[in-house]
């Protein structure tokens, strides 16, 4: 008894310390980067006028954030529209890719058959094979979610391979000496050993995405973000301009933060503090 009540006044500061400790790094984490835009408009803010620089060549932060304040309503919707076609771009590529790594890395005669028609087919640049989706699909949804689908196929693929790939094997004559089945051995060594690799081609793919999306948008569009920025573009609209790439920068923000969630969750064992 005595020990236990012994033990509680050490364990209590232990854990208020951790909690401390983690409160100051996701402050750290925050507070720095704002900082560091902070300094870096109000930078912009007093030396575009400094050096004499028109407005219609670069406008000031307070004209782009007025006008992103102004013009929400439209904005909000474009970049919905945006939106949706870079997650929805994104999640049929990691569907696809991920299960296709491991089909890919777990027969050998698929990977020397099938991969380097992968290969071949990405070396073809996706912005230049745009317009013909275009043709092909017309100026809705679809031809933007799969050029989105298109550019973060391939590095969640290749990521998911080296990450199946990397196991040893030994670990695998371990986990059968042991009597594990195939799904056991799956569910909670190979998928737990790819998944460093897998998040790192996520996040890759994740700035791919707003790419896709965007360039889709400015091949052929009736909505959207990239779709704005044409429109603002043919009127010499900068503050609107800017504003569309504010919006743009925010979502591409919170999409990689969002991967970046889903991997504290799907790996906890990486969790620091």
């Amino acid at each position: 008894m005595t020990d236990e009540v012994a033990t509680r006044p050490t364990q209590q500061p232990n854990e208020a310390s951790q909690a401390q400790s983690r409160a100051g790094a996701w402050t750290s984490a925050i507070a720095w980067p704002l900082a560091s835009f902070a300094v870096l408009l109000l930078a912009w803010q007093w030396l575009v006028p400094l050096a004499g620089i028109p407005e219609y060549i670069l406008p000031v932060p307070s004209a782009f954030f007025e006008r992103l304040w102004t013009d929400r309503g439209l904005i909000f919707q474009h970049t919905l529209v945006t939106g949706n076609e870079i997650v929805l771009g994104f999640l049929m590529a990691a569907v696809i890719s991920i299960p296709l790594g491991y089909i890919i890395v777990s027969v050998k005669i698929l990977e020397k058959a099938i991969y380097p028609v992968i290969v071949f087919f990405q070396l073809v640049p996706k912005i230049a094979i745009a317009p013909l989706f275009v043709v092909w699909f017309g100026f809705g949804l679809f031809p933007k979610v799969l050029l989105t689908f298109l550019l973060c196929f391939f590095p969640t693929l290749v990521a998911s391979m080296t990450g199946f790939r990397a196991l040893d094997e030994r670990v695998l004559y371990l986990t059968r000496s042991m009597g594990a089945s195939a799904w056991q051995t799956f569910r909670y060594v190979r998928v737990p050993a790819a998944l460093t690799y897998i998040f790192s081609g996520l996040k890759v793919s994740a700035v791919f995405a707003a790419t896709g999306a965007i360039v889709g948008e400015f091949v052929g569009a009736n909505a959207g973000l990239g779709y704005l920025l044409l429109r603002g573009t043919s009127f010499l609209d900068m503050p609107l301009i800017f504003a569309c790439l504010v919006a743009l920068s925010l979502v591409g923000i919170l999409f990689s933060y969002l991967v970046d969630g889903l991997e504290v969750v799907l790996m906890p064992w990486q969790r620091k503090g």
